[in-house]
């Protein structure tokens, strides 16, 4: 199953939202603070709690982890006591969750939760790449987050779980194969864990993770998460911001990968504040295989609330803050080299 819409009323940021999700990618852009993060943990937490275990206002606790972790501190400021919904929907499915400032536990009597019994009927396999990388601070980590109260939200001990998985049995389809070889040629080598540390296995011997740069550890953990099944097995892919300390020239090995999953029916969501990722994907996608929707989030100059505009075409995102910075450059630059002779 696909996410096709998200519904906010007064949560975070929102005052009132609600988005038609693509079954493709789905790429969010737009200046800081304008709800890009917010939405994709809400879209994953509604995965997640798709499995039998795991409470969706619990989820969604834990991946905003607001203040004493109170779920009333996720309502949307204003004066006076104010009500938040957050519904996700999939296929004929929906799940909803309501609740007020005033509430301050996840298992609250005044939390409503609506749409569990079907909602968890087919689990969801989902999978967050938060924007820091974790495989260097793996070793650990789970236990002390486990056994203490620690401010990390739950994205972190997550992609470390999937990161820890045993590889699939079997032998792997030639997707993965494909796949893993496109990384493993970035990255030039391998990745293996002992005792819950991971070194990138190459010519030099193995090599700790705290000494590589970020941008390959970054790659590594990709390189994991196929390696062991976790990809292209999940149903929906969050990546936020998935060009942090990474060198543009590895951009489109990124975005061929993420396209090759889209085709294979895995629903992505990245969230980017970078030209060349942006360019990249729209260079790189063909239009007969591939679903690419762009959602352009900013803050409204007469209402100041937030809201949004969707395409398929990169020429048409509006408002684009990161094409908008670029020209500014572009601008400047121009009037610099003609020593000021154009204004």
């Amino acid at each position: 199953m696909t996410l096709t819409q998200v519904n906010l009323k007064r949560f975070t940021a929102f005052s009132d939202l609600s988005l038609e999700l693509s079954p493709g990618i789905n790429v969010f852009v737009g200046a800081n603070g304008t709800g890009k993060t917010h939405l994709m943990k809400v879209c994953y937490a509604a995965c997640e709690a798709s499995r039998p275990d795991v409470h969706f206002m619990e989820k969604l606790v834990r991946v905003f982890r607001p203040s004493g972790r109170r779920p009333g501190r996720l309502v949307k400021r204003q004066v006076g006591r104010s009500k938040a919904i957050v519904e996700v929907r999939g296929g004929d499915r929906n799940l909803t969750a309501s609740f007020s400032t005033q509430v301050k536990s996840a298992y609250s009597d005044a939390v409503q939760v609506t749409g569990l019994r079907d909602w968890k009927r087919d689990p969801i396999e989902s999978a967050y790449i938060p924007v820091k990388e974790m495989l260097a601070h793996a070793p650990g980590f789970l236990a002390l987050n486990k056994a203490r109260e620690t401010h990390f939200d739950e994205v972190y001990p997550d992609i470390l779980l999937r990161a820890y998985l045993p590889i699939l049995r079997g032998p792997r389809d030639e997707q993965r194969n494909r796949l893993l070889r496109q990384v493993q040629e970035e990255i030039d080598g391998t990745v293996i864990v002992k005792e819950e540390e991971f070194f990138l296995r190459n010519k030099q011997g193995n090599l700790e993770f705290s000494l590589l740069a970020e941008g390959i550890r970054k790659l590594a953990l990709l390189w994991v998460l196929i390696q062991n099944g976790t990809i292209p097995g999940v149903s929906v892919l969050f990546w936020d911001e998935p060009e942090t300390n990474l060198n543009p020239k590895l951009f489109g090995v990124v975005m061929d990968i993420l396209l090759e999953l889209q085709r294979a029916d895995t629903q992505i969501f990245i969230a980017t504040h970078d030209y060349v990722i942006l360019k990249e994907l729209d260079l790189r996608k063909e239009d007969s295989k591939d679903d690419v929707t762009f959602h352009s989030l900013y803050k409204d100059e007469e209402s100041g609330e937030l809201d949004y505009n969707t395409t398929s075409s990169y020429l048409d995102i509006h408002p684009n803050a990161i094409m908008q910075a670029f020209d500014d450059l572009y601008d400047r630059e121009i009037e610099r080299s003609l020593g000021g002779l154009v204004k």
